[in-house]
């Protein structure tokens, strides 16, 4: 797979590390493809060692090693290992981009995700607190963030960020690709904080039965820490999601740095 980021010269986004001068800006050679986006593109390889069934009921426990460049060759394995399958996605120099475990029916850390319960979405805010170690909400649930997902965004986002025509994410009932899953809980932060730039470091992902793009999707969290290393700022959070009949389709915890600090002064 050769990495890709579509308009990596506008700046004008809401996480600037994606973009040219704003990643040189923290001390990146180029702007910094999504790790969602880099892990979306491990699914065929996925698929095709677990199956399809992975979607139903499997899980991925990953973590962001080095940024991923547009341009870069990268070679995606999934191999087994101790009952499970290793993944790994490894730049042109060798090193992991991505590496983790995946595996069918419930991870063994299933039950130390917190399960928030199902409850209706919460407006967007006029404006957002800006997201720092001292008043991120330790304990708290975030916003529950909703939206009415419509088939064709999901084919969409399917060809045009993860470049698939498989019919399960392109077909007449698609799936949630594990790369929109992977990013949903960027969006939940979002719903109740601006923050950034920011880099994603590690999820949890546990599918709990087939999820679609067919009608209302909910996801309500819960934040969990929020730490200092080498100079970033860490926050972790659980995730839920739910379909329009109100079953818990996904659960996830995320890791993500929320504010980044420039190479150098992290001691990176």
């Amino acid at each position: 797979m050769t990495a890709f980021l579509d308009g990596p010269d506008d700046r004008n986004i809401p996480n600037e590390i994606h973009s040219t001068e704003g990643a040189k800006e923290y001390g990146y050679q180029a702007a910094l493809v999504g790790g969602a986006t880099v892990w979306g593109w491990a699914t065929p390889a996925i698929i095709e060692a677990l199956g399809a069934g992975w979607l139903d009921r499997g899980w991925a426990e990953i973590a962001f090693r080095r940024p991923t460049y547009p341009g870069e060759d990268l070679t995606i394995t999934v191999a087994p290992e101790d009952g499970a399958w290793a993944l790994h996605v490894a730049g042109p120099d060798g090193h992991d981009r991505i590496s983790g475990t995946v595996g069918l029916g419930d991870a063994s850390w299933l039950p130390m995700l917190v399960t928030t319960p199902y409850r209706a979405a919460d407006p967007d805010l006029p404006e957002h607190p800006t997201l720092t170690i001292d008043i991120a909400p330790v304990g708290g649930e975030l916003r529950a963030l909703g939206g009415n997902l419509h088939p064709e965004e999901m084919r969409t986002f399917a060809r045009e960020k993860q470049r698939t025509d498989s019919p399960l994410f392109v077909g007449d009932r698609p799936r949630l690709h594990p790369g929109w899953v992977a990013a949903r809980p960027i969006r939940v932060l979002h719903h109740s904080y601006d923050y950034g730039p920011a880099i994603h470091a590690r999820s949890h992902i546990q599918f709990l039965g087939a999820a679609y793009a067919d009608g209302p999707v909910t996801t309500t969290a819960r934040f969990l820490e929020a730490y200092e290393r080498k100079g970033h700022h860490y926050g972790v959070f659980d995730c839920c999601t739910y379909d329009a009949q109100g079953n818990e389709v996904i659960r996830q915890r995320h890791t993500t740095i929320f504010g980044v600090a420039k190479r150098g002064e992290a001691g990176d």
